[in-house]
């Protein structure tokens, strides 16, 4: 057996993931909010990147005779670049960048076109707290209560604590915390469910009558739809505890949790705007709150000048240049791979644009990847946290893309998910209320729709929905 060295030439393929390719990856599947945070990170570490001004012409006009990199002056011919500058500037995509014209129509804003932020829980009950008549001790011990709600609206404190705390006397609190319970929303102070709901039935003049009996002694069979065993208990007619437990249900089990907090997500921009023009819709991508960006003519005259700069500034001209056009690329990358997802989209769910959620069609990723072209991945982050504003409203993409039950027709076209959920919301909502339909009900008339479906698929969509059961509908 020989053994020794030899030298082989050979040729493979393989997929290195470069910087570069993971910062478009990474761009790709971000939303427009944080692309913005994302492109302010990067003009703070970039200086070869600004923002470009709309009264400035020539700072939308990128050239290839004004952008493209020389090195006349470089005898040796040194290449030191990563990009074909002379192929990148022959693009005319103008790197996502248009020219913007200066509207003097505009409309001019005022403050009445800003909305200021709504009170929170605490500030809406401090404010009650300042109109009302009190002494300064009592006012104290209410504003201490209130810092001691939680997001619900309940006490999370005792009365006994809170007077240790305070050093007064525990009948102070109770009284501070009698005031506290008479302000609005009803039922805030509340130390648990059942205090909650007698403080609003209490406001009613209900907390005496049989709401309050059912509330106090019969909370646990009320949740379970027991109403046959209260009436039993009760010795009145079923109808009656019917109307009470309808009071109760008209009770804010959680006074509190109408009030913004600071964790809250108040709005949403959509990625992909949607416009019905006629009997075609207009796509445009939503990028105006995005800056606007072009490279520095300063650090850029440093390639383009024929001074004699050292080695070091130039290799570090050419890199932040180098990351400032894989930038700009990538961004018009996501701008069209956008666009491309969004069209296709459109096409493929036409019908639910055009008449509603009950004709959504069964659709993957696979498939919108073979039209458009790219991979099934692409695809995923091109949807990832995007949402789309169409005339029936704000979905997120991933909205579009839904499973499908088979039917039993024979003609190979399945119902989406959410067009299931559709039907059975307006089927319980068109039921007899004295004999609602039981899960199985529901599976056969779905079955004689053409749709195959489950009574446990029933019930799962069911309680996605939050359509209580069979026996938490029933009307006596």
């Amino acid at each position: 057996m020989r053994i020794g060295f030899g030298l082989n030439v050979e040729q493979t393929q393989k997929l290195i993931m470069t910087p570069e390719l993971r910062q478009a990856i990474a761009i790709l599947q971000l939303s427009s909010l944080e692309l913005e945070t994302y492109i302010q990170q990067q003009l703070q570490e970039n200086p070869l990147l600004e923002i470009s001004e709309v009264e400035e012409k020539d700072e939308f006009v990128m050239g290839r005779e004004e952008l493209a990199v020389t090195r006349e002056q470089d005898a040796a011919g040194d290449k030191t670049g990563d990009l074909d500058w002379q192929e990148y500037f022959q693009d005319s995509s103008d790197l996502g960048i248009v020219k913007i014209e200066k509207n003097h129509n505009e409309e001019e804003y005022s403050y009445e076109n800003f909305v200021s932020r709504e009170p929170t829980m605490q500030e809406h009950l401090h404010w009650q707290l300042n109109m009302t008549p009190c002494d300064g001790q009592l006012r104290c011990i209410i504003s201490f209560l209130i810092g001691n709600l939680d997001g619900r609206g309940y006490l999370r404190i005792s009365t006994s604590e809170a007077a240790a705390y305070l050093g007064v006397e525990p009948g102070r609190v109770e009284e501070a915390l009698a005031v506290l319970q008479t302000f609005d929303p009803p039922g805030i102070g509340a130390r648990n469910l059942v205090e909650c709901l007698l403080i609003q039935l209490r406001q009613r003049g209900q907390e005496q009558g049989l709401a309050g009996q059912i509330v106090r002694h019969y909370l646990d069979d009320l949740a379970r739809g027991k109403l046959m065993r209260i009436a039993g208990q009760l010795d009145v007619p079923v109808q009656e505890v019917q109307r009470a437990v309808d009071l109760i249900r008209s009770l804010e089990p959680k006074p509190g949790r109408n009030f913004p907090s600071n964790g809250d997500v108040r709005y949403v921009v959509p990625d992909v705007v949607l416009e019905k023009v006629g009997g075609d819709y207009i796509i445009l991508i939503n990028d105006t709150a995005l800056p606007r960006l072009t490279i520095n003519q300063t650090y850029r005259s440093v390639l383009n000048s024929g001074r004699d700069y050292d080695e070091k500034t130039r290799r570090y001209v050419e890199s932040k240049l180098n990351a400032a056009a894989w930038l700009l690329r990538s961004i018009e990358q996501r701008r069209m791979t956008l666009y491309k997802v969004a069209s296709c989209l459109v096409e493929l769910q036409r019908d639910f644009l055009d008449y509603g959620v009950k004709y959504l069609k069964p659709l993957n990723l696979k498939k919108v990847a073979e039209i458009v072209g790219l991979h099934e991945s692409t695809v995923s982050r091109a949807t990832s946290n995007k949402y789309i504003q169409t005339p029936r409203g704000v979905f997120e993409m991933k909205y579009f893309f839904s499973t499908g039950l088979g039917n039993t027709t024979g003609t190979g076209v399945s119902t989406s998910a959410e067009s299931i959920k559709k039907m059975l919301k307006e089927l319980v909502a068109a039921e007899d209320p004295r004999r609602p339909y039981n899960d199985q009900a529901i599976a056969e008339i779905f079955q004689s729709r053409g749709i195959k479906i489950s009574r446990r698929t029933v019930a799962k969509y069911r309680d996605e929905l939050g359509i209580p059961p069979i026996r938490m509908r029933r009307r006596y």
